[in-house]
């Protein structure tokens, strides 16, 4: 019987550890399935976060790095410049890139650094259980703003795609969701962009996934998916906000 669909090259066979309904493990089958169609698996190095995805580096069957808290784009940063010829990318939550994370997200952009970025803003710190994060939107409940997010407080969510593009750094900036198939769909198209043009050498790339956290949400998957939907997209919304050709 001919195979019609199958689990991509960049993957190993490790069971992924994440939540059920959590949409890291779509995400990391498209960053796979991308490595795979450029063929470039064997020359790929990521960089691991702290968070939900730490443990990454079990994940893809590629060369991976584990990175301090927030430090993905500095580490990415070094190896890329002591190994020019090969694909650097990393995969970091919203707590990790945008909070702790923010300078080295920030300057590494700004500097055009050659990496691609893969950015999970799923509104939640998930990991360490349920804190409001910077991302986290107003009048969200999480662990540490139990009476739901307020900006006179405790401040706006900060939108990462919106401000990296304002910077002269970077050469792709694009928002997708991890909702729908055709989103889904887009979602890849947007990563293997991102990779295609650090092949081509044209700098900086960062692809903004929406994606879910049934769990810290205290929402069923179906639920969640719903969530994102109806208040994270409006929020955030999807599309290319930088592409330098």
């Amino acid at each position: 019987m001919a195979k019609v669909f199958q689990k991509p090259h960049g993957l190993t066979d490790a069971p992924f550890h994440y939540c059920p309904g959590c949409t890291h493990g779509i995400c990391h089958r498209l960053v796979a399935e991308v490595l795979d169609e450029l063929n470039i698996e064997g020359k790929t190095i990521g960089i691991a976060p702290v968070g939900c995805s730490v443990m990454a580096y079990d994940y893809f069957n590629c060369d991976m790095q584990e990175a301090a808290h927030g430090r993905a784009p500095a580490v990415a940063t070094g190896v890329k410049r002591v190994h020019p010829d090969k694909i650097v990318f990393t995969y970091q939550g919203d707590g990790d890139l945008a909070a702790i994370g923010t300078a080295e997200t920030v300057h590494a952009a700004t500097r055009g650094e050659n990496i691609t970025v893969i950015f999970i803003n799923n509104t939640i710190y998930g990991m360490t259980g349920g804190q409001m994060a910077p991302t986290t939107l107003p009048g969200q409940v999480t662990q540490t703003s139990p009476y739901g997010r307020d900006p006179h407080t405790q401040g706006f969510p900060i939108r990462m795609a919106e401000m990296l593009a304002t910077l002269d750094g970077p050469s792709y900036i694009e928002r997708v969701a991890l909702d729908t198939v055709p989103n889904i769909k887009k979602a890849k198209a947007a990563i293997k962009k991102a990779f295609q043009n650090q092949i081509d050498q044209k700098g900086f790339s960062m692809v903004e996934v929406l994606s879910t956290c049934p769990t810290n949400w205290g929402l069923s998957p179906q639920e969640a998916i719903k969530r994102l939907q109806d208040e994270m997209i409006p929020y955030y919304p999807l599309g290319v906000y930088k592409d330098v050709e």
